[in-house]
């Protein structure tokens, strides 16, 4: 116990400064003299101990310590400036495959639907094809979202900023460059809508929490520009929870449009809910831990959780630098893919992101997958089980031999990992926490960021370094289930397997497999190795042309079911 870093106390003592707030100055003084109890106490909080005399030792560390951190925080850091340390979740890098093709979805014949309600539900892919075709222009189909998000926005709580001027002035260039024979691709044209996190020049960004609700970001994030430069036509910003936890935001609570009287859940919510609705082609949403899986679980959607480090987070507000990932929310995955394919790649800023082929066909045969799942999560009495397993009856159906694995890492405090979470969300909030105005933020329970940052500060140090040496040996055990499959099956909310392959950056999509008791959309999860989006979103592809949940929409905003 002598040899553990003595760092450890003073990040209790400085958290107890840090975390009252207000009178810093005459908390620093009561605190000049560091005396034993003091430190007991501290020690006590860290499941520590030391003798007196380590104490008397430590004590003129500890305040120098202090004094660092003091003037450290006289320098302000924006919350888009990452640690100089970084996460790469590929720990052994071999040979990668190459780019073989452009992605090609399946062409379907499309005829142009007589209700403007039938067009806002069509797919990506759908629209794309009336688009080209000269049968339905990009502002005719922009002006029909546009009034969607004025007639259904305020209702669900899913809507912050409709960005109508831009969106024509986009549309109009899109129909411009189209009758001049210059196509983009299956975006050109397609209106989208964006998570409030997601920095647009000259809107405001308001990260859905009360302390930034006027805030104004000059910069586009990288996302939007290359959507942009695909020709796609920006909206919306939709709401998302406060900081991106939940559904609750300073607008309201964002609605689930199956069951408006339920939350969408997040935080990616407005995404999720807008998608659901038919107010937008396809959103933007992002994940740390589960802000993708949940609201597209709960509003019916398909959302891809892309693999960490695939797509440029910059211009996007940061809650964990180590977690966070940028994905689509769509009416379907083979709409995730299109989407995916224009977002990926670097941008010479985020240095996390690597250039990694994606080489998704739908017309590759399913049985060429190696498809495993969590037998073990798919037994027991649980909510929506039944749907779960028939998943397994559809792939059987397909000819796909599914192959019975499990995800029990022993010897890994798997839910203790959290704190890595914790610590890097109270970093990037650090000065929210510390001038008090966390306390205007709408949610407050004990479970809420307010008293999330505030707890985070009493993470010693020393123990979330270990938490990032215990997440090493899962990222080792992750690659060892992954080696000899190419997706595996799971529910989506049982076990570890969220939390897990958030910390060790692996991809996943969720699409719906049927209903629960209230009528509420329920979802299977698809995980995939590292880099290869490409074999789930087959897989999900597959089983929702095998299905057709997909396409069936939320009766208060579609009468065509």
């Amino acid at each position: 116990m002598k040899n553990i870093n003595l760092f450890m106390l003073a990040v209790f003592l400085t958290a107890l400064l840090s975390s009252c707030g207000g009178n810093g100055s005459e908390q620093r003084n009561e605190l000049a003299d560091f005396n034993d109890s003091l430190i007991i106490n501290a020690e006590n909080l860290m499941g520590l101990h030391f003798d007196t005399a380590g104490h008397n030792q430590m004590q003129s560390n500890l305040r120098r310590q202090l004094a660092s951190y003091e003037r450290m925080r006289g320098y302000s850091l924006d919350n888009s400036i990452a640690p100089a340390l970084m996460f790469q979740p590929l720990l052994n890098p071999d040979e990668q495959p190459v780019q073989e093709y452009a992605n090609p979805v399946p062409v379907r014949e499309v005829t142009l639907p007589e209700s403007e309600e039938e067009i806002a539900f069509l797919t990506v892919e759908e629209l794309s094809q009336l688009i080209r075709n000269g049968d339905l222009s990009s502002v005719e189909l922009t002006k029909i979202y546009l009034n969607r998000l004025k007639k259904y926005g305020d209702s669900l709580y899913c809507v912050v900023t409709i960005t109508e001027n831009l969106a024509l002035e986009q549309a109009e260039k899109a129909d411009r460059e189209i009758s001049q024979g210059n196509y983009k691709g299956p975006l050109h044209g397609i209106p989208y809508g964006v998570k409030d996190l997601l920095a647009v020049e000259g809107y405001k960004t308001s990260w859905g929490a009360m302390p930034y609700r006027d805030q104004v970001i000059n910069q586009t994030a990288t996302v939007v520009k290359k959507l942009e430069e695909a020709g796609a036509v920006l909206v919306a910003k939709l709401s998302m929870g406060a900081l991106a936890m939940g559904d609750v935001w300073f607008g309201g609570i964002s609605r689930n449009p199956w069951n408006p009287e339920q939350g969408s859940s997040g935080s990616s919510a407005g995404s999720a809910s807008a998608t659901a609705a038919g107010l937008v082609a396809f959103s933007i949403g992002t994940e740390t831990l589960g802000s993708i899986v949940s609201p597209s679980t709960r509003c019916g959607v398909t959302g891809l959780r892309p693999t960490f480090g695939r797509v440029s987070r910059t211009g996007a507000m940061a809650l964990s630098w180590s977690m966070d990932k940028i994905g689509p929310i769509c009416r379907s995955a083979d709409d995730c893919a299109l989407v995916f394919d224009v977002i990926r790649g670097p941008d010479g800023i985020d240095r996390t992101v690597v250039d990694k082929a994606f080489n998704y066909n739908f017309n590759t045969d399913i049985k060429n997958l190696k498809i495993a799942y969590l037998k073990n999560e798919f037994r027991g009495d649980y909510e929506n089980q039944a749907n779960d397993l028939e998943v397994l009856t559809v792939f059987n159906r397909m000819g796909v031999e599914l192959i019975p694995v499990e995800m029990e890492f022993e010897g890994i405090p798997i839910s203790s990992l959290r704190i890595i979470l914790n610590a890097e969300a109270a970093a990037a909030f650090d000065e929210l926490t510390r001038s008090g105005l966390d306390s205007t933020l709408t949610a407050q329970e004990e479970w809420s960021w307010p008293n999330t940052f505030r707890s985070a500060r009493f993470i010693p140090a020393v123990e979330y370094i270990q938490a990032n040496r215990h997440r090493t040996v899962l990222m080792e055990e992750m690659e060892k289930l992954m080696r000899d499959y190419d997706v595996v099956i799971t529910p989506s909310f049982r076990g570890d397997q969220l939390l897990v392959t958030n910390l060790t950056g692996h991809p996943c999509v969720v699409v719906p497999n049927g209903f629960n008791e209230e009528k509420s959309p329920t979802s299977i999860c698809f995980i995939g190795r590292l880099y290869d989006e490409a074999s789930i979103l087959l897989a999900a592809s597959k089983y929702q042309q095998a299905t057709g949940f997909d396409e069936m929409h939320p009766p208060l905003f579609y009468k065509g079911n």
